[in-house]
């Protein structure tokens, strides 16, 4: 996490440097990235960068932290306005991440962290919408969402039914890309594959 002395910044610096990393890591993964590059475009000095973060990776980490609190607080938001409908609010999460994310240097980022991260960096994919991930927050999660629509004995099956969605979430986003999907196609097909789970791929009798 960062050092006191980057929480002292005024507002228009952090932002300033955030802005710089974020576009550094828009273009690069982690293991290309440079700090030169960040500094450079921040015009800051170097010695000032290692006052505020200890290397680039704990800025890196900071970055991927903030997003997932945001995102983790809209899904909550979603789940409110849907009256717990847990598919209803991941298919508006993830048409608002392609369609309305308003910063381009931060879905380019957020982009780039999809195709290049691994496990060794300390970020799995499914973090980024936290459905499962820190007990404080799946219990705030399992609270909103209403259990009685679905097929389920018990908490923990939510809980896997919450990481099966979150799978076809990042598998879809990750087709996009690769096969530079429109936005529509990308969603259209989303919603085909929320519907199949909602249904189920076995006929009913």
């Amino acid at each position: 996490m960062p050092k006191q002395t980057f929480f002292n910044l005024p507002e228009d610096k952090r932002n300033t440097l955030i802005e710089a990393a974020e576009k550094e890591f828009s273009q690069v993964p982690l293991l290309k990235a440079s700090v030169a590059n960040i500094i450079k475009m921040a015009g800051i000095p170097r010695g000032s960068f290692y006052q505020y973060f200890e290397n680039i990776e704990d800025l890196y980490m900071y970055l991927l932290d903030k997003e997932t609190q945001k995102r983790k607080e809209y899904f909550n938001s979603l789940l409110k306005k849907h009256h717990g409908d847990i598919i209803e609010t991941v298919t508006e999460m993830y048409s608002s991440f392609l369609v309305e994310t308003p910063d381009e240097e931060e879905q380019a980022f957020l982009q780039n962290v999809m195709l290049n991260v691994s496990n060794k960096d300390g970020f799995s994919l499914t973090d980024m919408f936290d459905l499962g991930k820190g007990k404080e927050h799946v219990k705030e999660i399992i609270k909103l969402i209403d259990k009685d629509r679905l097929n389920m004995k018990d908490d923990k099956e939510l809980i896997h039914i919450m990481q099966i969605i979150t799978a076809v979430v990042f598998r879809n986003f990750i087709e996009k890309l690769l096969r530079e999907l429109s936005d529509e196609e990308a969603i259209n097909n989303f919603t085909i594959e929320m519907n199949i789970i909602k249904h189920g791929i076995y006929k009913q009798e």
